[in-house]
């Protein structure tokens, strides 16, 4: 390991020299590794290092990173001894234990044990990860514009994309600029502020231990795609409107809309949107639709013809988009990027998630 490039809360990036050439010799012989203390133990500067770079040889979207196994000479040092009993990323080489919020050593596990309502909170779902601070950031808009308190917010990722919370630095970047009160990662995934076994977990969790007043839902950093309907990792959304609708929560199905993506199956509403609430969600969601101004006026008719056979079995909520939420968005604390694009390449891709931020306020209500 040469140097140390960056960190953030759970993750550190290094400077990695490789001393065993690659298959494809057009490839680096130095890369980025991103290790996770928790996990591996500390890695100074000099450190031989085990890699994982499976993922960064095919280009697929790790960030970049190898993934740092182990030292390669030296054994981490055990972990203290602690409470709780979950394992999650089970019968892995690096499966983690940790105390769950509703384990039976968990200082909050009788708040949850018969815990089973949300009482009508509002809980916003979203497909990719890089709709949550678009998300907050349209609450946030809406809370300033009715004025009234900027809502707790509380994220539960589910185990959709990267299982470490720890990989995600717009939830270190969200969590230090206090627009999330609280990251409680559920199913397989680890390393939030709050772990849960399940998603009804989480959002119970979000309501009884966080105490907030809205809730976002999606995966980690990363999203699992195949190019055909059944086979991507958002499907999750539509169980997650489920468990909001059996618990007593206000589900709000955030849109993926995209009017920069090439792969017409993603272009204006992304059919892992449709697929999901049209077949999946079998609960009753409110879907924000976005009204688009300017440019994006045809996008947005585009997305009113994808989303009226949602009609059916959710309620469709039209929603101004304009030049002010755009202002918004551009107040966020972390960088907004979705599939590579940012805000400037594909800005309908952020307001359509600003606006579930919106109506979701409105729900306190």
């Amino acid at each position: 390991m040469q140097s140390v490039r960056t960190s953030w809360p759970g993750a550190v990036e290094l400077q990695v020299a490789l001393d065993e050439p690659w298959a494809d010799p057009g490839l680096p012989a130095e890369v980025k590794a991103l290790a996770y203390p928790e996990l591996v133990g500390e890695t100074p500067v000099g450190t031989r290092v085990l890699l994982n770079v499976s993922a960064l040889a095919r280009g697929l979207g790790t960030g970049g990173y190898a993934l740092v196994v182990a030292p390669a000479d030296q054994v981490p040092p055990d972990r203290p001894t602690g409470r709780g009993h979950l394992v999650k990323a089970r019968y892995t080489p690096l499966q983690a234990m940790v105390l769950g919020v509703d384990d039976q050593e968990s200082e909050h596990h009788e708040a949850l044990a018969d815990a089973d309502d949300l009482a009508g909170l509002p809980v916003v779902v979203a497909d990719l990860h890089s709709a949550v601070p678009a998300i907050i950031a349209g609450a946030r808009h809406a809370a300033s514009l009715a004025g009234r308190p900027t809502p707790r917010v509380a994220y539960v990722m589910t185990d959709g994309g990267a299982l470490p919370a720890w990989f995600s630095r717009a939830v270190a970047g969200l969590r230090e600029a206090g627009w999330i009160a609280s990251c409680i990662t559920t199913g397989q995934a680890f390393g939030g502020d709050l772990e849960a076994v399940t998603v009804h977990t989480g959002l119970l969790a979000a309501r009884h231990v966080v105490g907030a007043d809205l809730v976002v839902v999606a995966q980690g950093p990363g999203n699992l795609g195949t190019g055909t309907r059944w086979g991507f990792s958002g499907v999750a959304v539509g169980e997650a409107v489920n468990a909001v609708g059996v618990l007593g929560g206000r589900a709000v199905a955030s849109l993926r809309v995209s009017g920069a993506d090439e792969r017409e199956r993603h272009l204006g509403v992304s059919h892992h949107s449709l697929t999901a609430y049209g077949r999946v969600a079998l609960q009753p969601a409110d879907v924000p639709v976005p009204v688009f101004d300017g440019e994006l006026a045809a996008l947005g008719a585009r997305v009113a013809e994808q989303v009226a056979p949602l009609a059916s079995r959710h309620r469709l909520v039209e929603l101004r988009a304009g030049a002010d939420v755009l202002v918004a968005l551009g107040g966020s604390p972390v960088r907004l990027s979705t599939m590579g694009r940012g805000l400037d390449r594909d800005p309908a891709a952020f307001l359509a998630a600003a606006v579930a931020g919106q109506h979701a306020v409105a729900l306190l209500d």
